[in-house]
């Protein structure tokens, strides 16, 4: 389905009028449910901890076919985190700050402080004059076009497909999140603070009982994994062919979440591990909604199926996007740079 079969207020379509009366109805989360996935999510990543130990006095490839789906387990923890941010996992803002930083410490980032950041991306997604804390650098062609050989060098190397997937994942969780933001408060710093030394706390308990080798290769690995699948889910949802992005003036919310945000209609067992963050359009339209109402919610009603919708293969797509060309209103790549200087020429 095309992204501009989307309607939004200002096209006035009844249907998307009524989108907070819809979304409404899946906003409430359910105890049980909520308990359930944090054992079924939880429990197997330990077991697969101490299952990975056991294997690496066997085999180093059974020890990394263990950490791949760890990683899944792990990257599924993550999503419990994040739904905790937005207070949808609980109705008790307590229970969600409890298990957001205990998921924290086990993803390696900072509850408070994260949840303060991602607020951000959700309150400018799309907004050509917010891309800000919690975002993928993009740059407008003119914007590249006007930088400096350094930033343009610099900017040409962090959206190579070898640094953003393989590269950065591991040293934004690893590193990146140990420090936080000068826009922060000290709140937020603080929280950054207590999460490392709680991590640091439970990394020197681990290596006590298994050693320090074994602790680092295992916890290495799997967050290897479960980073670099959550940056590229986070990286699709946001970059794909139809995209939607505008200045603050013409900057719309229904808009951004409903044609800004991907329908990534993932394999029934990566949707699992994912924890439903495939229907991120639905997300970005209602943060409040548990990850387990998302599907239903997207089932029910037309509106949400309107959208763009991505596949394992149609993604991949995203690996060619480097600009957002704001005459044409369109992501492209670096093909699009020789086409511009070419038709200088002539």
């Amino acid at each position: 389905m095309s992204a501009g079969s989307v309607l939004s207020p200002r096209d006035g379509g009844a249907d998307t009028l009524a989108w907070k009366e819809i979304v409404a109805r899946y906003r409430q989360p359910a105890v049980w449910r909520s308990v359930f996935q944090i054992v079924n999510s939880m429990v197997p990543y330990g077991i697969l901890w101490y299952l990975m130990f056991r294997s690496l006095a066997v085999s180093h490839w059974l020890t990394v076919a263990l950490a791949i789906l760890a990683g899944g387990f792990l990257a599924r923890v993550f999503i419990i985190h994040h739904d905790c941010g937005h207070g949808s996992f609980f109705k008790s803002r307590r229970a969600n700050d409890v298990i957001g930083f205990i998921t924290g410490v086990l993803t390696f980032t900072s509850y408070r402080f994260w949840r303060w950041e991602h607020a951000v991306h959700h309150a400018g997604a799309g907004n050509l004059d917010r891309r800000d804390l919690g975002d993928v650098w993009t740059m407008t062609v003119q914007e590249y076009l006007d930088a400096s050989r350094l930033k343009r060098f610099a900017y040409r190397v962090v959206r190579n497909p070898f640094v953003l997937f393989v590269l950065v994942p591991p040293c934004l969780f690893l590193i990146l999140h140990r420090f936080s933001s000068k826009k922060a408060s000290k709140r937020y710093r603080r929280s950054v603070s207590l999460t490392n030394l709680t991590i640091l706390a439970l990394g020197v308990f681990l290596s006590f009982l298994m050693g320090v080798k074994a602790y680092l290769v295992i916890q290495l690995s799997v967050m290897t994994v479960a980073a670099t699948a959550g940056v590229w889910l986070f990286y699709v949802q946001h970059q794909f062919e139809g995209v939607y992005w505008e200045r603050h003036d013409k900057w719309d919310y229904t808009t951004a979440a409903l044609r800004g945000s991907s329908y990534y209609k993932l394999p029934r067992i990566l949707q699992w591990f994912s924890g439903n963050i495939g229907f991120h359009h639905i997300h970005h339209l209602c943060p409040a909604i548990p990850n387990y109402n998302l599907e239903k919610c997207h089932n029910e009603h037309l509106l949400f199926q309107r959208v763009t919708t991505l596949t394992l293969v149609s993604s991949l797509k995203a690996l060619t996007f480097r600009l957002w060309d704001e005459s044409h209103g369109r992501l492209v790549g670096w093909g699009h740079l020789n086409n511009l200087r070419k038709k200088k020429d002539l």
